[in-house]
């Protein structure tokens, strides 16, 4: 299979693993202990319910887009992202809510590569945006403890 051919639903790994994605998040949400990226979610930790992931074209590029655009919500500040949760999925075109990076403080960041220095933490928002998972290679989860992760944490290593 060539990557970002249309070859139907169930023979793109992209649109498998969001569709896997989906279902773990709704399984904590409804407390169910069983599904295949269990491991990454784990029903006895409060309030995670997102697997934030990154998404890659076909020659490695990561995927980002941006947030707040104009500036109307919370501390008025545009952002671009890297990271996204999964929110629903019909024939291989998902929306996606674009998570928000945050420095160790709290404050939003433009973040365009994982490793990012200043990057420390997500915040789940509301904006959404539809893509074609198709066009996608490769995804790549992340830990759940990235969203909403507490500053106290790093704090015990300096």
């Amino acid at each position: 299979m060539s990557c970002g051919k249309h070859h139907g639903r169930h023979e793109n790994c992209v649109c498998e693993a969001v569709e896997q994605i989906i279902e773990e998040q709704e399984a904590v949400e409804e407390t169910c202990p069983t599904s295949c990226f269990g491991n990454l979610l784990n029903p006895t930790v409060s309030g995670k319910d997102t697997i934030p992931f990154l998404l890659f074209d076909e020659s490695g590029g990561l995927f980002s887009t941006f947030g707040n655009i104009g500036g109307f919500v919370d501390d008025m500040q545009c952002f671009e992202s890297i990271f996204f949760r999964a929110e629903s999925l019909k024939d291989c075109c998902a929306t996606l809510s674009i998570l928000k990076p945050v420095d160790i403080n709290g404050n939003t960041l433009s973040v365009c590569h994982p490793c990012d220095p200043d990057f420390f933490g997500l915040e789940k928002t509301e904006f959404c945006i539809e893509v074609d998972l198709n066009c996608f290679c490769a995804i790549q989860c992340l830990s759940p403890e990235l969203v909403d992760r507490a500053a106290d944490n790093k704090h015990n290593h300096g």
